[in-house]
């Protein structure tokens, strides 16, 4: 494998794994949220702060590739 390959498979093993743990993540709060027997306005605004979170977080990654792609970064 050449050094390019390599870093593109530890590139796309870094995305997969956030994947994994943001549904991990939204996995274990719903399960907190249900035991709980948190009011429906409550889960509302978790998933809400949970989302904007994942959100921004995906938006920073789309930002940064179309800055790469036009060689700004």
């Amino acid at each position: 494998m050449s050094l390019e390959q390599i870093e593109l498979l530890e590139t796309w093993g870094l995305k997969f794994f956030f994947i994994a743990i943001f549904l991990l993540i939204g996995l274990a709060i719903q399960d907190v949220l249900k035991r709980g027997n948190v009011p429906k306005f409550g889960r509302y605004i978790v998933w809400a702060v949970l989302f904007l979170g994942c959100s921004g977080f995906i938006a920073k990654g789309i930002i940064e590739a179309f800055w790469e792609g036009a060689g700004v970064g």
